[in-house]
């Protein structure tokens, strides 16, 4: 799936709050990060097949860099920095992954860290970075070595709920790929059979059938050609408990608030280039995890994909939410998640013609990839200094030129932006638009209609204060 303009790769950004030795991050690294033997490896291709092959004279000096920037440099300059590294391939004779360890950052550090997708997807990647991290500034680990049995542990994937109809859905989805070569493909060849199939098939076919037919979103200035240069940006973390607030009085859900803050932001930004934003609705994709968390530690990619309509032409940031929320409900128990895995699957088996055809097919409809990934929610600590922040950003896939990431952390919410120059050179904009947003939505709830004549029912104060 990589592109020119578009590599596969996932970067991400922490910031400490002690300084760092280059040597002892290495240490860190070497004990932690490569007891995942797959980060020995090399993705190796040969006629048309892609294989994994470690790699030879391995030099972890290659891959933990230090890097300075310009005295008294804060926050613009590294975002400037992560722009950069977000744009530049990693070198392919080599693992693809490295450590950048930016030092003297605003009297602490920042490790700027860049990984290929197809060594892991994000849930994965969020559980290689528990099992790095201590509890304290000596330990213990926070989280035990990575274990192989199954366990009782609760999927904390914010989107996971969209799967949780579909039962075994990587069985599904293997079988679902040996048909769609046959079968999707001819469909999207002949749309009347689409239509016929969407009336009268089973509901996985009619769930195939509408992906066919499924036209392209609005025509932003958000959509276009990627050239390859990146930036990338960042917002002020929100505390999460407010979020959670405005969601218990509003009747939404934490996703709901988040998306339609991003929705807001995306509006407010063309609103203020002069676009007009009537009727105007974008599609992001965003990935839904089809896997138990216990087999996270085993890497690899194991997600599905949605197609999410963000109305961004509504301007009120409540009817903007319950928009949103109408969306999200209407995918619940939707067999896209499990189509789309096995579409990826079947343009991992299939021939580049048809490898190119089905990424086309799955970006053409949409304008942004966005995802939601929930991190640790208790301070956590890295070669010995705390990590004040966390923020990675989304590859995007074809010819989309966005992507927007959500992490939750330590008690707050961190949003992040990554897009073509060619597209929208000025993603702090969208950024700091979504902080506006959501104090926005904040006051609108404030100075809404209160449902109730004089304090809130018993029952709904016994709620409200057992969520606190």
């Amino acid at each position: 799936m990589d592109r020119p303009g578009n590599p596969m790769m996932i970067c991400g950004v922490l910031l400490l709050h002690e300084r760092v030795e280059l040597e002892r991050l290495k240490a860190t690294i070497a004990q932690r990060f490569l007891r995942f033997e797959r980060f020995l490896d090399c993705p190796v291709q040969q006629a048309g097949m892609a294989f994994w092959g470690r790699a030879r004279d391995f030099d972890l000096a290659a891959h933990v860099v230090a890097i300075r920037l310009p005295a008294r440099a804060g926050s613009r300059e590294l975002q400037v920095l992560a722009s950069r590294l977000a744009g530049t391939p990693l070198d392919p004779s080599r693992p693809l992954w490295q450590f950048h360890l930016v030092e003297h950052y605003d009297g602490g550090s920042a490790v700027i860290v860049r990984i290929h997708h197809c060594y892991a997807d994000g849930i994965a990647l969020i559980q290689v970075m528990l099992s790095m991290t201590d509890g304290g500034p000596e330990g213990p680990p926070s989280t035990p070595p990575p274990k192989t049995h199954a366990s009782n542990a609760r999927e904390p994937d914010l989107f996971g709920w969209l799967s949780q109809p579909i039962g075994d859905a990587l069985k599904v989805a293997g079988k679902v790929s040996g048909v769609l070569i046959e079968k999707g493909v001819a469909l999207w060849q002949d749309p009347g059979k689409a239509v016929k199939l969407a009336q009268e098939g089973s509901a996985l076919t009619r769930e195939i059938a509408t992906l066919a037919m499924m036209g392209e979103d609005s025509p932003t200035r958000f959509k276009g050609i990627p050239g390859g240069t990146k930036r990338v940006s960042w917002a002020e973390p929100i505390p999460l408990d407010e979020i959670k607030t405005v969601g218990k009085a509003l009747g939404a859900s934490v996703n709901d608030v988040l998306l339609a803050c991003v929705a807001g932001a995306m509006g407010r930004y063309l609103a203020a280039k002069g676009d007009a934003l009537d009727q105007v609705m974008v599609r992001a994709l965003v990935p839904v995890n089809l896997r138990p968390l216990e087999k996270a530690y085993q890497l690899g990619n194991q997600f599905g994909l949605v197609f999410l309509a963000l109305p961004i032409g509504i301007r009120n940031p409540i009817e903007r939410l319950y928009a949103v929320r109408h969306n999200m409900q209407a995918l619940k128990g939707s067999y896209q998640p499990v189509l789309a895995l096995g579409l990826l699957a079947a343009m991992g088996a299939g021939p580049k013609v048809l490898q190119d055809k089905l990424l086309e097919v799955l970006a053409r409809n949409a304008t942004a990839v966005m995802t939601n990934v929930p991190g640790p929610q208790q301070a956590r600590y890295i070669a010995g200094a705390r990590i004040d922040s966390l923020m990675f950003w989304v590859p995007q896939s074809g010819n989309i030129g966005m992507g927007a990431s959500v992490i939750s952390f330590n008690g707050t919410v961190q949003f992040g932006l990554i897009t073509d120059c060619a597209i929208c050179p000025d993603p702090h904009e969208i950024a700091s638009g979504f902080a506006e947003e959501f104090e926005t939505l904040v006051l609108t709830t404030l100075l809404s209609p209160w449902p109730w004549d004089g304090d809130l029912p018993p029952q709904v104060a016994e709620e409200a204060i057992a969520a606190h």
